[in-house]
């Protein structure tokens, strides 16, 4: 009789394919997964019981119309530049640039026109700076 050697079959287990699923498991969740920063602030705001002063200076008044051109102080621009509306706010407070600033602009105006008042403004060294709205209508 003769004998052969026949070859041994492995006992352990073929880790590959459980890699290669773990692996692919791995890549699905990282792509899957959305990352937000979700950042909610609670303010509490504080109150003042000031009085208000006896003589408030008077403020300066920038009316923009729908079309996006300027008045201020009832004097319509001759143009929408920056420039414009720069040398007309310098002119009308006369270098008094603490005095309160009022953007009043209609509800169809560009943006772009109100960022343009604001930024004369804030150029210019105005602090006090407010913009007027409306209380809504009850139908």
């Amino acid at each position: 009789m003769q004998f052969r050697r026949q070859a041994k079959e492995q006992d352990g287990v073929n880790l590959t394919p459980l890699i290669d699923v773990v692996f692919l498991l791995l890549i699905f969740f990282m792509v899957s997964t959305t990352f937000t920063k979700e950042s909610h602030l609670k303010l509490n705001l504080p109150e003042a019981a000031g009085t208000q002063p006896e003589n408030p200076p008077r403020a300066v008044e920038v009316l923009i119309n729908a079309d996006g051109s300027y008045s201020v102080d009832g004097r319509p621009l001759i143009n929408k530049k920056l420039t414009t509306l720069k040398s007309a706010l310098s002119e009308v407070s006369a270098g008094e640039y603490n005095r309160p600033l009022v953007i009043t602009a209609d509800a169809t105006a560009q943006h772009q026109a109100v960022v343009r008042a604001m930024d004369a403004a804030g150029q210019l060294g105005f602090v006090n700076l407010s913009i007027t709205t409306r209380q809504p209508e009850d139908n």
